[in-house]
This record gives C-alpha cells, structure tokens and sequence, in this order.
C-alpha cells in the first residue's frame, strides 16, 4: 500500500482549448518508496472544469505539461515586466490575438535558423520554444494553464511562493519518452497515422517504466485495464499524462530527500522557469 499520509501525485497532459475529443487529461497516483501506482485517470474537456478542480482543497505535487515561463531574451525586447509574477500577469491579460502578432513580429525581425527565442532548459530537456504559437501552441498552453495554477494558490518552485501543499512543475513528457524510444514516435491526433508501429511503441514505453528502466529510478504500478488504456489511447494524451506523473514522483522523492527546489537546478532563471528532470 502507498502512505495515504503522502501528497497526492498528479500528471497532466494539458490543453489550451480542450474539448471532448481533446480534453486535459490527468493521472492520479502515489509513490511508496521507488514503485509509482496509478490511481486515476480523469479528463476534462473545459478550462473551467479543470480550473475548479485544482482549486479543490486537497494536498498534491504535480507535473504540468506545459512552459511556466518566456525565454527572457523574448521578455526584454518586447519590454515586458522581469519579474516573473509581474510578466505572467501582463501575459494573462493579452489576446491570443495579441500574443501572435507581438511574437511573430519578434521572429520577423530575426534571421533564418533563429527566428524563435529559447529558454535555457530547452536545450537540455529537448523542448520547442515557449513562445510557439503553433506545432505545438506552447505559448497559448502557458496563457492558459499558469493564470488556473495561481488561481489555485500552487506553489511553482523557484518561481512563485503559494500554498507549498500544493506544487507545480514544469513537466515534459517527450524527454522521458526519448530516453525510451529514441526518435520513434508513439502518439498522432491524426488517425491515419495512427499505426500498429506507434501502439507497439506505446508498449515499449509502458513496459519500461513498469520494469523501472529510465534513469528516475521509479516503478510505475499499472492493473491490466490501466495498462490497456495507456496502450490502446493512441492520441498519446493518457500515457503523456503517465509521464508527467513519473516526473512528479521523481521530484516528490528529491524534495522528500531534503531538496526544497524538487529536484530543479540550484540556480536556474527565475523569469524563465525550469523543466523537471531535464
């Protein structure tokens, strides 16, 4: 049995603009000791909806799939706040609208090979650039998902000082993925291409972190349907989620180890944000 007394582990695979065929998608787990077991898997197909249940009393540490920050070199030329509080308050009360037209015309104004700004996480983690409007829109993932965890009151590590019962990390589920497959693809929203290739990589992912073969060191805890569900979803968004969960568990571990960052890096930009596990 996991310690009933330990926070819940949440990961989830977010969405701008959910619906029914598209929802946010959240795993529910606890960790006991190195194994990881599944509790729950629930989706939501508004933002409103997803938004009420974080702001549910409850204790939980949580991996979101989603940027919690802009590269700061994006920040100072538009002449944006800074502060990284200050920054997502004036970002949250732009237009998508807004927001494309002021980034493309930062990316216009760059050569080819650099049109985007990066992080300095994106490096290590592998991630597309948080100011992204499509393929995949992070940018509008970011305006959308942080202003629900500060009207939740999360504490975001090293970012934003809220609740510390209820903590946000950056999470990605593609650098865990990775180290598992290497380049080989396991989800497509597109159902052409969804192919008996992909739902055999599902497997293998599923099957590593059930054997503990990643460099987090975890076991994931899977019944047989659970372990069908994540296969069989080949849009990829319930076995995402897993991912994120397994990174939570893995910074849920540090901080229980006496880190108070979560296993983020002792010094990583405050206006940027930080990637879990990169």
């Amino acid at each position: 049995m996991a310690d009933s007394s330990a926070p819940v582990l949440l990961g989830c695979d977010f969405s701008s603009s959910p619906s029914r065929r598209k929802p946010v998608v959240l795993a529910l787990g606890r960790r006991e000791g190195l194994r990881v077991q599944l509790t729950a898997l629930e989706c939501f197909d508004t933002l409103a909806a997803f938004g009420q249940w974080l702001a549910q009393p409850g204790d939980w540490v949580g991996g979101f799939d989603l940027p919690f920050g802009l590269p700061r070199e994006l920040v100072q030329a538009l002449g944006w706040p800074e502060d990284w509080l200050a920054c997502m308050q004036h970002y949250r009360g732009l237009g998508r609208d807004q927001i494309r037209a002021q980034f493309a015309a930062f990316c216009r104004a760059r050569p080819v090979g650099g049109k985007f700004a990066h992080r300095a996480t994106d490096g290590p983690a592998g991630s597309s650039p948080s100011m992204k409007w499509v393929n995949p829109p992070v940018a509008y993932m970011l305006h959308a998902g942080v202003p629900l965890l500060l009207d939740a009151g999360a504490h975001l590590p090293g970012l934003h000082a809220g609740d510390a019962r209820r903590v946000a990390l950056e999470a990605y589920p593609g650098l865990l993925a990775r180290e598992i497959l290497a380049r080989r693809s396991y989800k497509s929203d597109d159902r052409a291409k969804q192919t008996p290739d992909r739902l055999i990589a599902r497997n293998d992912v599923v099957h590593a972190l059930e054997m503990g073969q990643t460099r987090l060191g975890l076991r994931l805890k899977l019944s047989h349907a659970q372990r069908d569900a994540l296969v069989q979803d080949a849009s990829g968004d319930s076995l995402d989620a897993v991912l994120c969960l397994m990174q939570a568990a893995w910074a849920q571990q540090r901080h229980a180890e006496g880190d108070a960052l979560y296993g983020l890096p002792q010094r990583f930009d405050g206006l940027e944000g930080w990637i879990v596990t990169a």
